[in-house]
C-alpha cells in the first residue's frame, strides 16, 4: 500500500528542501553551541566580576528596603534616589551620577549632557565618524529650528573613519585645539559597520585628546556598553557618559529612564538641563520605581552576559551560512550589537518577522517598515518585549537602506536566541532554496 499512499500524496520537492533546511539548522546550532562553550564559560566569569562590583556598591552604601520608598511632587529629599545615584556612581567609577526615570531615552540623556556642558561658540568633535541617527537632529545635521546644538551656535566637526572602518588616529592626534569644548565618543557601532570601541580604545582616545587640550571634555555615549567589560569609560578618565535604563543597566525590568555619570560639576550641569538651573539633581520624583531601579541594576551583569552569549551564537551561525557579520565569530565583544549584512529588504523584513514571531509578547504582530522619530530612513523593528523598546531584551532592527543590515541586540536567555535562530534560518533558507528550484 506504500505506493498507493505515495500516489495519493506525492512527495513535493519543495517540502523536501524545507525538511533538509530544518535538519541543517538544528545541526548548525548544536555545533555552534559546542564550539562556543569555552566562550560562554569566559562570559560567566566576567559576569561574576561585574556582579561583585555591583554587590560591593550595594553593601558599601547600606542599601535597604527603606530605600524603595520614594516621595511625590517635586521629589525633594528622596533618600532612595540619592543612594541610587551614589551606588550607580561607585559601580561606574564616577564622582557622581544622576539616574532618573524622567529621561525618556538614551538620546534624551545624551542631549541633556551635551546641552548642559556646551556653550555658544564652543566646538564639539565626533571622533568616531558619524553619530547614531537619533543624534543627528540633536546636533543639527538634520532638521531646522528646533533648538539643536548648531541652532545655539555650537560648532560641529567629525573625524571620518579610515577606509578600513577604524579610527583615524593620525587625524585625531592633530584635531583638537583651544576651541574644542568636547569630543563625542560613541562606544557602540550604531547603524554603521565599524567595530564598537573597547575600553582600551576609549582610554587611548582620551589620552590623545587630553594631551592636546586638557580642558576638552571627553564625553562617551555608553549605550549598549555597560557591563560588557569589567570597567566603564569613567574608570579610564572619561569626563562624562550617558546611557539608557531600558538597555544594559536596567536589567530588563526598569520601565523607563536613563543616567548620566562622571565629574560632579558636569553631571550637575547636565541635570540642570533635565530639570532647571537651581534645581538640577535635587528634583525628580521616582514614581514608586526605586525597587525596580535597584533590582534592575543588580540583575544587569547577568542579563548582559546572556545577551553577549547570544551575539556570539548569531555571529557563528550566520558566518557559517556565508553572510558578512560584525563582530566576527570569537571576537571579544564591546557592546550588545550583532550586525548581519542580509543584502535585501525582503530578507531584512523576514528576519525581523521571525524574531517577532518568537517573542513572548506580541508574537502575532507583523513587522512593517515605518518612519520613526529621529531616524532618517524607514526602520523595520522586531521587539516583542515586556518593556516597550527594551533592547536588553531580544530584539532586532535595521534601516531600510542598502546593504540592508540587521542589528540584533539583547536577550535575557541565550537559549531564547537559539530558539529564534531556528526559525530565522528556516525562513531565510527556505525562501532562498524555493526560489532556486522554481
Amino acid at each position: 500500500m506504500a505506493w498507493l499512499v505515495w500516489a495519493l500524496h506525492p512527495v513535493n520537492p519543495q517540502v523536501v528542501f524545507v525538511d533538509k533546511i530544518l535538519m541543517n539548522s538544528l545541526e548548525q546550532l548544536q555545533q555552534a553551541e559546542k564550539e562556543l562553550l569555552p566562550i560562554f564559560y569566559g562570559i560567566d566569569a566576567q559576569v561574576k566580576q561585574n556582579l561583585q562590583r555591583v554587590l560591593d556598591a550595594f553593601r558599601y552604601n547600606n542599601v535597604g528596603s527603606h530605600h524603595f520608598t520614594g516621595v511625590s511632587g517635586y521629589g525633594h529629599d528622596d533618600l532612595g534616589r540619592e543612594i541610587l545615584d551614589k551606588v550607580f556612581a561607585q559601580i561606574m567609577g564616577a564622582e557622581d551620577a544622576v539616574v532618573r526615570v524622567q529621561f525618556v531615552s538614551g538620546t534624551h540623556a545624551i542631549a541633556c549632557a551635551l546641552f548642559g556642558v556646551l556653550r555658544p561658540g564652543g566646538e564639539m568633535i565626533s571622533v568616531v565618524g558619524a553619530p547614531y541617527d537619533t543624534l543627528e537632529e540633536v546636533i543639527g545635521l538634520r532638521g531646522h529650528g528646533q533648538g539643536s546644538l548648531i541652532d545655539f551656535g555650537i560648532n560641529y566637526r567629525q573625524l571620518d573613519l579610515t577606509p578600513q572602518g577604524t579610527i583615524d588616529w593620525q587625524s585625531l592626534s592633530q584635531s583638537v585645539n583651544d576651541d574644542t569644548s568636547l569630543v563625542l565618543i560613541q562606544r557602540s557601532c550604531g547603524y554603521s559597520w565599524r567595530s564598537s570601541l573597547s575600553i582600551a580604545e576609549i582610554e587611548r582616545i582620551i589620552k590623545i585628546v587630553k594631551k592636546q587640550n586638557p580642558n576638552t571634555i571627553c564625553f562617551v555615549d555608553n549605550c549598549y556598553g555597560e557591563f560588557v567589560e569589567t570597567i566603564e569609560p569613567t574608570h579610564v578618565k572619561a569626563d562624562l557618559m550617558a546611557g539608557s535604563l531600558i538597555k544594559n543597566p536596567g536589567g530588563t525590568i526598569v520601565t523607563a529612564g536613563g543616567y548620566i555619570a562622571g565629574r560632579s560639576d558636569l553631571v550637575e550641569a547636565a541635570a540642570c538641563r533635565l530639570t532647571a538651573p537651581g534645581i538640577g539633581s535635587a528634583g525628580g520624583a521616582t514614581f514608586d520605581q526605586l525597587r525596580l531601579l535597584f533590582q534592575g541594576l543588580f540583575l544587569a551583569p547577568q542579563m548582559v552576559g546572556e545577551a553577549i552569549k547570544g551575539t556570539h551564537l548569531i555571529s557563528y551561525v550566520f558566518d557559517k551560512l556565508g553572510y558578512p557579520v560584525n563582530p566576527t565569530p570569537f571576537t571579544p565583544r564591546r557592546d550588545l550589537v550583532q550586525a548581519i549584512e542580509l543584502g535585501s529588504a525582503e530578507k531584512l523584513i523576514a528576519f525581523c518577522k521571525a524574531i517577532q514571531n518568537n517573542s513572548p509578547i506580541d508574537s502575532y504582530l507583523h513587522t512593517i517598515p515605518h518612519k520613526m522619530p529621529g531616524y532618517e530612513s524607514q526602520v523595520v523593528m522586531a521587539g516583542g518585549t515586556f518593556i516597550e523598546g527594551s533592547t536588553l531584551e531580544f530584539s532586532a532592527d535595521g534601516p531600510l537602506r542598502e546593504p540592508y543590515v540587521v542589528y540584533c541586540q539583547g536577550g535575557t536567555h541565550w537559549t531564547h536566541i537559539a530558539i529564534a535562530l531556528e526559525t530565522i534560518i528556516n525562513v531565510l533558507g527556505a525562501n532562498e532554496n524555493l526560489r532556486n528550484i522554481r
